[in-house]
């Protein structure tokens, strides 16, 4: 499971007779004085002494401070670390290809804020996205390394503490989006999570404590996701992905395929999104429950609807209907317990709408509006505007515009920036008919309303 331990660091350490925490503190306060915000913390410490990667500018820290407590200079190449003389080995931005590698990205990911997302666009290159398909696709499962001496033993009352954490948060991102609670979640995330995966633990409870740690990190992404941060979404869903190789999870890797094609498929890289479905559908069957498969179809039927294919997505909804009328003969994991036939017909209506099928798109969508139930307040506010758009496609404007009110009245669901999105597209679409006194009204209704987030 792990690397071979950092000797050249180990030795170092004891050397200056630092512990990992004492050391911790000593790089933060340096980096403070370099106005360098730096999360390390002592489980980051003890992961590179496991033989984790480090980024070139914590290393050069770290041996900075080490060097004045030794009163000699001591490099990253001393450390045990690439030598800065040199030029340093290019870190992977894709699929980590060891444990270590995994939990220390998570790590970093986890020091970073959803909500002030980059400025450029979310490029992935396709040979990085086909490797970590094909790595997860093909790759054997790490296994845990059980009842190894550590300071902390852990237990199922560990686990449970972890789901009820994420089910919390889960709650709370469903009714408001945005990222709500994400700060505190990865500092739970960071502080409380990570450092159980590291210690000791059963057979059981350690499968069961990676299982629960990848779900808090899958929330993580889908909030970012959600807050508009795409890069540090899809890194932190590559990473969770990596994260279920480690217990063989194929069902909820083949979830975090279908939310990086969710992704992909938003940002219009049709393409990729196909081919991260395909990847789900596949690289799941005969290992998930037929609601699982049913939402695995779904997804790959929505990127295919996006790319503009009638027959390959007419085929994949046929299929995630097909595996639907088999749910309740399969033993789902808790975190699939939201997919239910209202979340299906929310997917299907997408596809509907955006295969331009007035009728069907108007009844799924009304029918999802229907089933919906309103604590799924996010999910609520995004069928009401594929209503809103069938029912614009059907030549209806004015139940169009009435049906897209009563989703921005809902006020909350304005936090979650693709919600925002789907707003500014309807209004895009009824553009063009500015000077009816529904669609002023409208458009005033939503200035309203985000200028209420301000102050609420």
């Amino acid at each position: 499971m792990n690397r071979e331990p950092n000797a050249q660091l180990i030795a170092l350490m004891d050397e200056a007779k630092v512990s990992n925490k004492g050391l911790a503190k000593r790089m933060k306060d340096a980096a403070e004085q370099r106005g360098v915000n730096l999360g390390t913390t002592h489980v980051s410490i003890q992961r590179w002494r496991d033989g984790a990667g480090i980024q070139p500018r914590t290393a050069a820290i770290m041996a900075d401070v080490l060097s004045a407590k030794l009163n000699r200079r001591i490099t990253p190449g001393d450390l045990g670390f690439f030598d800065q003389s040199e030029p340093a080995a290019p870190q992977p931005v894709g699929y980590p290809h060891t444990v270590p590698d995994v939990l220390s990205m998570l790590d970093g990911l986890a020091e970073e804020r959803a909500e002030t997302p980059s400025s450029s666009p979310l490029i992935i290159p396709e040979a990085d996205l086909s490797s970590a398909v094909l790595s997860w696709i093909v790759a054997r499962p790490d296994g845990l390394q059980t009842d190894r001496p550590a300071s902390q033993r852990v237990g199922m009352r560990d686990v449970k503490a972890i789901r009820a954490a994420a089910d919390m948060f889960m709650q709370l991102d469903f009714k408001f989006g945005g990222g709500h609670g994400h700060k505190a979640l990865r500092h739970y995330f960071r502080h409380e999570v990570l450092p159980l995966l590291g210690a000791s633990y059963s057979e059981r409870v350690g499968t069961a404590m990676f299982g629960a740690a990848s779900e808090i990190s899958q929330l993580l992404g889908w909030t970012a996701y959600d807050s508009g941060n795409h890069r540090l979404a899809h890194r932190y869903l590559t990473s969770t992905l990596r994260l279920s190789q480690v217990i063989d999870d194929r069902m909820f890797g083949a979830r975090i395929l279908g939310n990086l094609s969710h992704q992909a498929n938003y940002l219009g890289n049709h393409a990729q999104a196909i081919q991260l479905a395909r990847a789900a559908v596949e690289g799941a069957k005969g290992r998930a429950s037929p609601r699982a498969m049913a939402n695995y179809s779904a997804m790959e039927a929505r990127a295919y609807a996006n790319a503009g294919d009638p027959n390959s997505a007419g085929q994949a909804m046929n299929d995630a209907e097909r595996h639907f009328e088999r749910a309740d003969t399969g033993e789902d994991p808790e975190w699939l317990g939201y997919f239910d036939s209202a979340e299906l017909m929310g997917e299907l209506c997408h596809c509907f709408r955006d295969l331009k099928m007035r009728r069907e798109s108007i009844e799924a969508a009304q029918r999802a509006v229907d089933e919906t139930d309103p604590k799924y307040a996010r999910t609520l506010g995004f069928c009401q505007m594929v209503l809103a758009q069938s029912q614009l496609i059907n030549g209806e404007l004015e139940a169009a515009v009435q049906t897209a009110s009563l989703a921005v009245d809902g006020g909350d669901t304005l936090q979650s920036s693709r919600f925002q999105r789907y707003v500014t597209d309807f209004q895009k679409e009824v553009s063009i008919h500015t000077a009816n006194p529904s669609v002023a009204a409208f458009n005033d209704q939503v200035r309203d309303a985000l200028a209420r987030l301000d102050d609420e």
